[in-house]
């Protein structure tokens, strides 16, 4: 198969650079006369130009999606640009160093640059109609890879190396997303994520639950194409544990009150792991609740909040908490409390309530379990965990960016995400933040067996 679609590139890319030195290769052959034959040729390497364009592999036509379509249209016309534009770069430098036997006008430089300027044209048909297309479909070219690609476009060679960096990149993704559909589609039947109980979302600090941006990535998505039947904390973004902690009680009472499934099953990140654990031990939320899994939360708090709040002056302190606490009240946040949050994070507050809420642990009837993740190297992270990462390991160890992993463990059962490379697993990568589809870590696969592992034990 690989050959075949090689075979058909190569066709594709010499029937574009027929196209684009056609005037050059037929004057070559007719030594400049006017023939019939000359136009005819002509006609149908233009034609067939033309179909390229629009028709780039019949093969794509079996991706399951029209974004994927686009964006393997887009590489098939990438790559059949990047062979082609080899072609006639080897040909004209060729012509001009008159290793060719070129007849005719085709000797004077001036049509030679005419030549030339008609093959820059005839290219950029095929790379405009390929680089818009990737362009607009792809998800995981990402801001960076647009705007190198943007700089690097008029700069000889680089164009090229970077444009093969994106094919790649862009391939991987309709390889990976094609085989993602497939996958749901074949265990469809299977509801495996379907439990017995509700799924609640809850958000961690300095966040909100909101539509227009999804603090879960594509996990939901995936989750609920899979039969999981789903609910949003919709917590405030920056309190107390004890006030977040309070309006998720609200929340899960009001949940269970109005669909009677008589409890929920919890997947809280970051803080949200301290909210919903105060809620289940001294809130009397246990009895709603038929299990908790806390992600990458800093269930011994962190150690460098402790440095932060200790080196920044006060003033400082308070005028970046009213600056936040203005702007979220904006946007609908009620009572935001920035400084409370940010308090409730540190070392020490987090290492004494840890120790006051195992006195009420485990909750009767609530399965616990926790999950946690590392960065290898910090340019692993998106910004700003590639910064913070530096910080968080000088107080807290290896850590996710935010969070040292000693302190994710809770619970009757412990997963650590760990992969090879340099990359790792950041704090954000855990709930998809940035929609990044990683080497050696599938995210969307990973919510959707930890939610079929609750199935298998009857939750």
């Amino acid at each position: 198969m690989r050959f075949m679609r090689l075979l058909a590139r190569l066709f594709a890319a010499l029937i574009v650079f027929v196209t684009a030195n056609g005037y050059s290769l037929l004057a070559f052959q007719t030594g400049g006369s006017a023939g019939f034959g000359k136009y005819a040729a002509g006609a149908v390497a233009l034609l067939l130009f033309v179909l390229i364009q629009i028709f780039p592999s019949a093969s794509n036509r079996e991706l399951p999606t029209a974004a994927l379509r686009n964006s393997a249209d887009g590489c098939e016309l990438l790559a059949i640009f990047l062979i082609s534009t080899v072609f006639s770069v080897v040909y004209h430098v060729q012509g001009w160093r008159g290793a060719l036997p070129l007849p005719g006008i085709l000797e004077r430089p001036v049509w030679w640059a005419i030549g030339i300027l008609f093959t820059i044209l005839a290219e950029a048909v095929v790379f405009w109609n390929g680089i818009i297309r990737i362009y607009v479909t792809s998800r995981q070219l990402r801001l960076k890879w647009r705007v190198i690609g943007a700089l690097c476009g008029m700069i000889p060679v680089a164009n090229l190396v970077v444009l093969g960096i994106m094919l790649h990149i862009v391939g991987e993704e309709i390889r990976v997303e094609t085989e993602k559909i497939w996958l749901d589609e074949a265990r469809s039947a299977e509801q495996v994520c379907r439990t017995k109980y509700p799924i609640l979302l809850v958000h961690g600090v300095f966040f909100r639950d909101s539509k227009k941006f999804n603090y879960w990535g594509r996990i939901p998505e995936e989750l609920k194409k899979n039969g999981a039947i789903l609910h949003y904390g919709r917590h405030g973004s920056a309190s107390s544990v004890a006030d977040s902690a309070a309006q998720l009680d609200r929340r899960i009472r009001q949940i269970v009150s109005e669909t009677g499934c008589g409890k929920v099953n919890i997947i809280a990140h970051s803080k949200g792991g301290l909210d919903c654990r105060y809620a289940l031990a001294k809130l009397g939320t246990a009895p709603y609740v038929a299990s908790l899994t806390t992600v990458n939360t800093p269930h011994r708090g962190c150690c460098f909040a402790d440095y932060l709040l200790e080196k920044i002056p006060e003033r400082q302190q308070r005028a970046v908490a009213k600056a936040y606490n203005k702007a979220l009240a904006k946007i609908g946040d009620k009572n935001p409390d920035f400084m409370a949050a940010v308090r409730d994070l540190t070392g020490s507050f987090c290492s004494e309530l840890d120790r006051e809420l195992k006195k009420a642990e485990p909750p009767e009837g609530v399965y616990c379990q926790s999950v946690g993740s590392r960065l290898n190297v910090p340019s692993g992270g998106q910004f700003p965990l590639n910064f913070s990462y530096h910080l968080v390991r000088r107080f807290d160890g290896p850590n996710d960016g935010l969070v040292g992993v000693e302190s994710f463990y809770f619970g009757e059962n412990y997963r650590f995400v760990s992969v090879r490379g340099k990359r790792g697993v950041s704090h954000g990568d855990m709930i998809d933040l940035n929609r990044e589809n990683l080497p050696e870590f599938d995210v969307r696969e990973f919510y959707v067996e930890l939610v079929g592992d609750l199935k298998k034990r009857g939750l």
